[in-house]
């Protein structure tokens, strides 16, 4: 059998998994008019399949973990229907979300390709199909490429076959982790710290800007990210900070109007993320509020992905990205105020290494001890309460088998007990929301869902009431 070594930072996300936290990507598309499974298998045979890391298994060694392929593979395994459970008077969606749910909570068969597909053949007049993969295999950006490939006229993943190629597929760590992490060990090493000589025997960095100018200003800024990840203190305890049960429960709602987003933005003097995000801060502070747990004075912080990785190299799969972590003002009431405060939070991480030192925390802790590992992501845990994604998207909608992809949400994984996913997707023309909590910290999500739509129409307000372009006041 072929097999090659997983990467340090794909072995950490395939340990990750635990009874509260599965590290599952987990996404839905919904299709219109209905697709059959036969055609459905045909279509992921001669598309998903050409990405090589889809017919493999993962073996476990005393070295870490290795791809290999799976000489048993059968597509039928992976690519099955489920039938949409409806209690009387549930919707269709709330059953779809309900079966959502129960997939993100079941772990995939570790003697197989860690990916399934489930087609539910009739839903709202067409079909859906609930995706899981697990994030050992590739990051969001990738499976977005992955995904795109699957569509009708989708392009093809490169062919891997010159030795030179596949030298390029590390190239974060050898052009950019290594270097950084060279840096920062450097200026920590000013300070006469003695754990840089363990982490430097780890890491063996090369050090190709010491002695000069950019060295200095660079090895400043990643002192000062390396103490403040370090240093950051426990996030602000609410009713969605705390160990979950496992069980998990999903809400999306109808998308909004891009385009109307953009404008509110320009008049605000702000980004679409700045919106978006200010939306979902004050989504979850009414939501808080209304339940007796005041965040008046409070912020939370959400780690949110950030790419690490040249576009057209999403093909390659694996992980790479790095965590940042943006702080929410759940506190402020006023929707102008917070989207301004949103708007300065991001503008402090533009420039900012911590993305690069989290991927460099997240490749060393491959190499240590499951429980070594365990312990140092339950300590970064400990600083958030949420996990965030804002992906842009196709601007028209896809063809699937000759249905049209009308519908698309999607959740990443959170390590530790963090168990609030929050997921931006924009799609089609329109803005999708979608999240996924733990049931013991949020019972029903869509409570929290329903709310974005108000906070946005605050914003749009006050922009309708602004100045247009050469209008005195």
């Amino acid at each position: 059998m072929a097999s090659e070594r997983m990467s340090r930072v794909d072995t950490s996300w395939l340990r990750m998994d635990s009874d509260v936290n599965l590290m599952m990507i987990v996404g839905v598309w919904m299709v219109a008019p209905k697709v059959k499974l036969e055609e459905v298998r045909r279509r992921y045979a001669d598309k998903l399949l050409k990405y090589e890391r889809f017919r493999q298994k993962v073996v476990l060694d005393a070295m870490g973990a290795s791809w290999v392929d799976d000489d048993d593979f059968d597509i039928a395994r992976h690519v099955g229907t489920v039938k949409l459970e409806r209690r009387r008077g549930q919707s269709e969606r709330a059953a779809l979300q309900a079966l959502c749910g129960r997939l993100a909570a079941t772990p995939l068969d570790p003697n197989r390709p860690l990916w399934q597909f489930d087609l539910i053949e009739d839903y709202e007049g067409g079909s859906a199909i609930v995706v899981r993969i697990h994030h050992c295999i590739a990051d969001g950006i990738a499976l977005i490429s992955v995904m795109l490939s699957l569509t009708d006229g989708g392009s093809d993943p490169p062919v891997r076959s010159a030795p030179a190629e596949e030298a390029h597929e590390d190239w974060l760590s050898e052009s950019v982790l290594r270097p950084i992490t060279g840096i920062a060990l450097k200026a920590i090493d000013m300070t006469g710290s003695g754990v840089v000589r363990s982490l430097e025997a780890l890491a063996h960095p090369a050090q190709p800007l010491l002695g000069s100018v950019d060295m200095v200003r660079s090895g400043v800024q990643v002192l000062q990210d390396v103490a403040a990840l370090a240093l950051l203190p426990d996030d602000s305890r609410t009713l969605l900070k705390g160990k979950g049960s496992g069980r998990k429960v999903v809400a999306w709602n109808d998308p909004m109007p891009l385009d109307v987003v953009k404008a509110v933005g320009k008049a605000l003097g702000c980004t679409i993320n700045d919106v978006l995000l200010s939306c979902v801060t004050g989504a979850i502070g009414s939501w808080l509020r209304e339940r007796g747990d005041d965040p008046a004075g409070k912020e939370i912080r959400a780690m949110v992905p950030v790419n690490l990785r040249p576009l057209e190299r999403a093909w390659q799969l694996g992980n790479r990205f790095g965590l940042a972590p943006l702080v929410l003002p759940i506190g402020i009431a006023n929707p102008v105020a917070r989207v301004y405060a949103v708007h300065r939070r991001m503008e402090e991480l533009k420039g900012s290494y911590q993305p690069l030192l989290a991927f460099a925390i997240l490749s060393m802790t491959g190499l240590f001890a499951k429980p070594v590992q365990d312990a140092v992501l339950g300590m970064f845990a400990k600083k958030a309460t949420a996990v965030m994604t804002n992906v842009p998207g196709p601007r028209e909608p896809l063809k699937f088998c000759g249905s049209t992809l009308r519908q698309t949400v999607f959740w990443v994984p959170a390590s530790g007990d963090i168990g609030v996913h929050v997921s931006i997707l924009s799609y089609g023309g329109g803005v999708q929301f979608a999240l996924m909590t733990d049931e013991k910290l949020c019972r029903e999500p869509q409570a929290i869902i329903d709310r974005f739509r108000s906070e946005f129409e605050q914003l749009l307000l006050v922009a309708m009431m602004l100045p247009w372009p050469g209008q005195e006041i």
